[in-house]
């Protein structure tokens, strides 16, 4: 089955399902690693955006005028999926590198 047939919920849950062949990263303690500190980046990153986006969007209300309807409604979290992505990418490490730090020296 094509991602172009299922609807935005399972297309999304799809895309972020780990794969059955994908191994668990494995680091020694106290060995840095680039996939390690990426991965942790989007965690919190990603984390951190969604939870705000989230928070957000209830606070607001439907606009009067320019509401979109149920298109809008029904795309709407793919929209924020890809808010977050990229808020995560451009300034998720400003929140995870002291948090990063801090869960190495843990480890270490």
């Amino acid at each position: 089955m094509s991602i172009a047939m299922l609807s935005a919920g399972q297309a999304s849950s799809v895309l972020r399902s780990p794969t059955p062949d994908a191994a668990p990263l494995k680091v020694a303690p106290g060995k840095d690693s680039p996939e390690l500190r990426e991965a942790f980046d989007d965690f919190v990153g990603q984390s951190f955006f969604s939870q705000l986006l989230s928070q957000m969007r209830k606070t607001v209300g439907k606009p009067a005028y320019f509401h979109g309807g149920m298109g809008e409604e029904l795309f709407q979290g793919r929209l924020d999926e890809v808010l977050v992505e990229h808020l995560s990418e451009a300034t998720g490490d400003t929140f995870s590198k002291p948090m990063y730090d801090l869960f190495m020296m843990r480890r270490g």
